[in-house]
């Protein structure tokens, strides 16, 4: 894989290309769902438990699992919407909420939710709805309209018919341009995409990836892109992390990961993806069962309870992120030499 090199000579570019623009270690989140003695809290919901990982500048890394494996909840926490239980988030070589003021670091990350509707004010008009953000950021009403309506032009929206409408009066697609085009009305560096497709029908959900590709190109922005859909994933993303039931189970390059995965619930994954190929049909399912409660997640690893590969040492050893190939790690133990799962020799060998 290339070096990934920052597109842009941002002044405020400390650490050069090299450095990740976003390093996230041990982020942690639980719900508590029940009271005990005293008030106490007795159970909680381990929504992130203990999540890893870098983001590289210019790159767009996919996250993806199943439901409630954590994606949305990590991407709330990074933009700190919801106060993380523990963890470090380091933004570009400064620690967000330590050397980095949480205002300056939102200043440089921004969001686009998956509720095109629910994200605009209703009694808002849309220019009004980009130049929010500036405006309470210092930038005067006349040059926040004014950078409001390029960035209408830029996502295909002509601003002298778009500009004072109101969210009602737009598709979804038209409404999802806009939030794209308030994400860009601080000029951020950061862009985390939460299901910003999954509402849109196919024709419009392309048009928007490839309206993605040209803001990035066009701006220098990295982009986070959480979706249900591996085939969008597989098309957006420079790297992709798999998430389950709160943890990271593999992360590595795009090409490798789709051509090769480690992780045998990635493989389950991608053995879901519908086939154009009606020749090519699944005869089998690749996972059964339902995902575990978070609540009272298994021991070890979380996935043996799903697994076909799952031996008994996978039951009471929590497989670390280890490293399978170049920018590519996975969490099991069957890809660890020593780790004493039966399979683990034999495929290192085969590998």
């Amino acid at each position: 894989m290339t070096e990934i090199v920052d597109p842009l000579d941002h002044p405020e570019d400390r650490g050069g290309p090299r450095q990740p623009l976003l390093s996230v270690r041990g982020l942690v989140k639980h719900f508590p769902v029940g009271k005990g003695l005293f008030g106490r809290n007795k159970t909680v919901v381990r929504a992130v438990d203990g999540v890893d990982f870098d983001l590289m500048k210019g790159e767009t890394l996919g996250i993806v699992g199943e439901s409630g494996c954590g994606k949305s909840t990590t991407a709330r926490l990074l933009m700190h919407l919801i106060e993380p239980d523990a963890g470090r988030v380091v933004f570009d070589g400064e620690a967000v909420g330590e050397e980095l003021a949480l205002n300056q670091f939102r200043r440089q990350t921004q969001m686009v939710f998956q509720d095109s509707y629910a994200s605009l004010n209703p009694r808002l008009t849309i220019e009004d709805s980009i130049a929010f953000a500036p405006q309470v950021h210092g930038v005067g009403r006349k040059e926040a309209l004014a950078r409001g309506h390029d960035l209408l032009s830029r996502v295909g929206l002509e601003p002298r018919r778009f500009a004072g409408r109101y969210p009602h009066e737009l598709s979804g697609g038209q409404r999802q341009r806009v939030n794209i085009a308030r994400a860009l009305a601080l000029e951020p560096r950061l862009v985390i995409l939460d299901e910003a497709v999954s509402a849109l029908d196919k024709s419009v959900e392309a048009q928007v990836l490839n309206l993605l590709l040209d803001l990035k190109d066009a701006f220098g922005l990295t982009y986070i892109f959480i979706s249900h859909d591996l085939n969008v994933v597989n098309f957006i993303a420079d790297r992709v992390m798999v998430m389950y039931l709160g943890k990271v189970a593999e992360i590595g390059p795009s090409e490798s990961l789709f051509a090769a995965p480690r992780h045998p619930y990635t493989a389950a994954l991608l053995n879901s993806m519908p086939a154009m190929d009606p020749d090519d049909r699944t005869m089998e399912a690749p996972l059964y069962g339902d995902p575990p409660n978070p609540i009272n997640p298994p021991p070890g690893c979380r996935f043996h309870t799903r697994c076909r590969s799952a031996a008994p040492i996978c039951s009471s050893v929590v497989p670390a992120l280890a490293p399978v190939a170049e920018l590519h790690e996975t969490a099991c133990l069957m890809r660890q030499p020593g780790s004493g799962h039966p399979e683990a020799s034999v495929i290192e060998v085969a590998a």
